[in-house]
């Protein structure tokens, strides 16, 4: 195939003011698609997050792509149904979505406006209480929830008239090892929960994925999830706290995500994809790498 693989493509990418979002809403846009960079971030409220759907957007032109920032809580139904008006208003019919939004810590604040910080907080430390699932609040529970699957799954409501209409569509939720933590017991060495909010909303998704891609076979759509094979680099990324040094680059993982959204839905769709499997196939399934040497 020659040419952008993405031309006279519009694209929806949410959580995409920074990270793994940033990353593949550049790339969808080099590929030629016209990107709606979609977050709540318009303002950096915390230095160690930098990064807004502005900056974004003014990366992309610089690179002669096309894209328009939408401002979008996804926690909120009114943004989420004004995010695919306002990008079919300003791009036309919709037919890739990118499903990458989700709750994080440290995260901006839910309330008032977005404030610059001189000195962020210091960061959260682990005790033996941390995480614990009798303390965990119900709406930090739901939040997860709100933002990770049911704005997801709203959003694919939306999206999916205009890829029935065209005939054609890729939707990419992004997943996470978190998924599958803790595992099957009886565990050896029991302890606290490792974000089971996070995780939980993930395992919904694949399910959510695998359903909807059911549905959507007749027509051409490819609905898979698609899951870092290590540790992407991104600014927030908690595991930084852990020490970790041994980093995958996000723009693998975007080029990964074109591939899926991509995909022939007569070959891969309603699968849960890992990017390093979908990036190297002739190595064979490989799942996650962090425990291979």
């Amino acid at each position: 195939m020659t040419g952008p693989r993405l031309a006279g493509r519009v694209a929806i990418v949410t959580g995409a003011s920074r990270g793994i979002g940033e990353a593949i809403a550049r790339t969808f846009a080099r590929e030629g698609a016209a990107v709606a960079v979609a977050a709540r971030t318009e303002e950096v409220f915390d230095e160690r997050l930098p990064g807004t759907i502005h900056d974004t957007v003014a990366a992309i032109e610089s690179d002669g792509g096309r894209a328009v920032a939408i401002r979008a809580d996804l926690a909120l139904e009114d943004d989420v149904d004004r995010l695919v008006a306002e990008t079919r208003a300003s791009l036309g019919p919709i037919d890739l979505l990118v499903n990458n939004a989700a709750l994080t810590v440290p995260g901006r604040p839910r309330s008032g406006p977005a404030t610059p910080q001189a000195s962020p907080p210091p960061a959260r430390t682990t005790s033996t209480r941390a995480g614990s699932f009798l303390e965990f609040p119900l709406k930090g529970y739901r939040l997860h929830f709100e933002i990770g699957l049911f704005a997801s799954y709203r959003l694919m409501q939306l999206v999916l008239p205009d890829m029935i209409e065209l005939g054609r569509g890729g939707i990419v939720n992004i997943s996470s090892l978190a998924a599958f933590i803790p595992g099957v017991g009886p565990y050896a060495r029991p302890g606290l929960p490792h974000g089971f909010a996070y995780g939980g909303n993930k395992a919904a998704m694949h399910h959510l994925t695998e359903a909807v891609a059911f549905e959507m076979a007749a027509h051409n759509i490819a609905v898979n999830a698609l899951l870092p094979s290590e540790p992407v680099l991104t600014p927030g990324n908690l595991v930084a706290a852990a020490g970790e040094t041994n980093w995958a680059d996000a723009d693998d993982f975007a080029e990964a995500t074109v591939r899926v959204a991509t995909a022939d839905p007569a070959v891969m769709t309603g699968q849960i994809l890992w990017s390093e499997d979908v990036l190297h196939p002739e190595l064979g399934t490989r799942g996650w790498l962090r425990d291979r040497s």
